[in-house]
């Protein structure tokens, strides 16, 4: 790390990561509200450099290596499911609005969507190689 004007700015060493969307996730990302598609788009850069956003956390549930935002804007809670483990890209698996207004557990329904786009990224990332 090194300082400008007091900032603490981190050293990139290696190449960023490029950045892909599975299935419909950049779709529904950019449907939502504009505060949120920043705050998203600050943790995805994050990952991409090999850094982790403060508000990324691991989600419950999933292999490692699969991280979630959560972002509430306006009483709406906003989720953005993406993994790190892959070796060319920062793959986003899943954009949606949770719902439900009882607990904060991520519902069965999402987190079937997301494994089964890890496995499609899985596979995404093996034809990358080649």
């Amino acid at each position: 790390m090194y300082a400008i004007s007091g900032i603490l700015i981190p050293e990139r060493t290696g190449k960023m990561k490029d950045l892909l969307f599975v299935g419909d996730s950049h779709r529904i990302l950019c449907e939502f509200p504009e505060p949120v598609q920043r705050h998203v788009g600050f943790a995805l850069y994050e990952a991409q450099i090999g850094n982790k956003h403060p508000d990324a956390k691991p989600l419950k549930n999933c292999a490692g290596g699969v991280l979630e935002v959560v972002s509430d804007h306006r009483g709406d809670t906003f989720r953005t499911v993406y993994t790190v483990r892959l070796e060319h890209a920062v793959y986003v698996l899943h954009a949606f609005q949770k719902k439900s207004k009882h607990g904060i557990a991520t519902p069965k329904s999402e987190i079937d969507i997301v494994k089964q786009r890890l496995l499609r990224a899985i596979e995404i990332d093996k034809e990358r190689e080649a």
